[in-house]
Parts: C-alpha cells; structure tokens; sequence
C-alpha cells in the first residue's frame, strides 16, 4: 500500500538500499548453512565490495548513526525512504540483540545442534525478511512486518 503520496524509481531504489546493512551484518548466522550448502554462497557474491568495506573499524556504527541521523529524522525526504531506512534499522538492532545473546550464552547453554538450528532459523528469517522487504519496496509498497513496522510507524511520522 503506497500512502503519503507515489513513489519514483529512484525513491524504491534508495528505500530497498538500508536492508543491505542487517543482510551484512546478518551474514555470520549463515555459516552452518554456508558450510552445509556452499551452493549458497553465491548469495553473498554481490555483497564482496561491501563485505571489505564492513571490515573497517566501527563502519557499522557509523553506516548505522549515519542512517538514522542522516535520512530518518530528515523530513526532507520522503516518507516511504525513512519507513525502509528506519524498518531496516530496527531488523539490525534485532540482529546485533541475537549476536550479543549468543555471545553471553554461547556454548554453554547451547551446544552444538541447538545452536547451529538457532544460528540457521535466525540467518533464513533475515534471508526471508530481506527479500520480502526488497521486493516490496522495488514494487513502491511498504514492507509491512508485523511487530517490527508497528514500532517504525510510531518512530517516523
């Protein structure tokens, strides 16, 4: 549903752009699945360029507060960028929660197979909630994610 007005090409182009920084970050909960199905790292072929860019120190934080500074609280652009920036934001701080609770628990309350399932069922619902999200946005609607799109409307107005 595209409200607030209708969406250019070049609006869905740069709305679809923010989901690549959970899919970069997301990318280490895929290593089972990687190992397990290498077929599925022609997935990851279009992010290298990207992938050495993340390596520097602290890209992420800065790619990070530069979204939300930069595009978000800028009420200059228009509604359906700053719903998909702030919408893969959240996906990411989502993200970085599982990562610092795997951190916290790591081997010793899940062992191997339960952990590897938890590390595959997060990295397919990332898979799942990119492409979904993706392809809303190059349609001109807005990915609507149950819980998560609640919390961005109340953030972006």
């Amino acid at each position: 549903m595209t409200w607030r007005g209708t969406t250019t090409v070049r609006d869905r182009i740069f709305a679809a752009l923010p989901y690549l920084l959970p899919l970069m970050d997301g990318l280490p909960f895929g290593q089972f699945l990687f190992q397990q199905f290498p077929i599925l790292e022609i997935i990851t072929l279009p992010l290298i360029p990207l992938k050495t860019l993340h390596q520097l120190p602290f890209a992420g934080f800065i790619v990070f507060i530069g979204l939300y500074m930069l595009v978000v609280r800028n009420e200059n652009i228009p509604h359906f960028i700053r719903f998909n920036t702030m919408q893969a934001i959240l996906i990411d701080i989502v993200l970085i929660l599982c990562t610092l609770i795997f951190q916290v628990l790591g081997n010793v309350l899940l062992p191997g197979f339960v952990g590897e399932t938890l590390y595959n069922m997060i990295f397919l619902g990332l898979l799942a909630a990119f492409f979904y999200s993706v392809i809303q946005c190059l349609s001109g609607k807005y990915a609507e994610i149950p819980t998560l799109s609640d919390a961005v409307y109340m953030q972006v107005r």
